[in-house]
């Protein structure tokens, strides 16, 4: 996985990279259910006390998980989206690398949905808690509509991230129960979805097709919000 952060300078820094590195591997490995602050705290060779001034609570951990994997979706989808121009393509690119980057995820992944699924529960994607790790997304989203070579209405194009996040999202949902060999339906369910979406583009410049495409883009801002 690709991090951001800067080296551990104290003692206390150190410690808290460890666990997290530990979490991040166990979840990675073992899943959502068998990843314990005791089990972290045995193998860093700390306490539990010490484990939870870190980290209060085992959600906190999956918080440090979730920024983990789109920071290293952002790693993976800058550089990729640099090579296209067109409008569908670099939209491919950030549902791919997403995919790409849950991949690992995916044996355990029931597990982290279970976890998630209380819309009270602070792993739900669409918390507040979450919010840092999906504006990373949405930031990808919106570096592909920006940087492409389309002609979208302006007012189209600046809502069309939002929306495409919600598609990220159920796109991850369709893929926890994607039990094809390597989730290959998800991928085909995301290549047809792209490949209708370079046929509707086009109608989106008619007035007729406009107004009612505007209010779909606000009415997915509404269940976002």
């Amino acid at each position: 996985m690709f991090s951001y952060e800067r080296m551990p300078e104290t003692k206390s820094e150190r410690t808290r990279a460890l666990l997290r590195s530990i979490a991040l591997r166990s979840f990675r490995e073992h899943g959502y259910d068998a990843t314990t602050i005791r089990r972290i705290a045995q193998e860093a060779g700390v306490s539990v006390g010490t484990t939870h001034y870190h980290f209060p609570s085992k959600n906190h951990l999956v918080q440090e998980l979730y920024l983990d994997v789109q920071e290293a979706h952002r790693a993976a989808a800058v550089p990729a989206l640099a090579a296209e121009t067109d409008l569908v393509a670099r939209l491919g690119v950030v549902y791919r690398t997403g995919l790409d980057q849950l991949s690992p995820f995916h044996a355990h992944a029931a597990e982290f949905l279970s976890a998630a699924v209380s819309p009270r529960s602070p792993l739900n994607p669409l918390s507040e808690e979450s919010a840092p790790a999906l504006r990373i997304v949405e930031e990808l989203f919106r570096e592909a509509v920006d940087g492409a070579d389309h002609r979208l209405p302006a007012d189209l194009a600046h809502s069309l991230p939002r929306a495409l996040v919600l598609g990220h999202l159920l796109l991850a949902l369709f893929w926890v129960y994607d039990s094809s060999p390597g989730q290959r339906r998800t991928r085909s369910v995301l290549d047809r979805g792209l490949g209708l979406l370079r046929t509707a583009l086009p109608l989106t410049r008619m007035p007729l097709v406009r107004r009612p495409l505007r209010e779909f883009l606000d009415l997915v801002a509404e269940v976002r919000s």
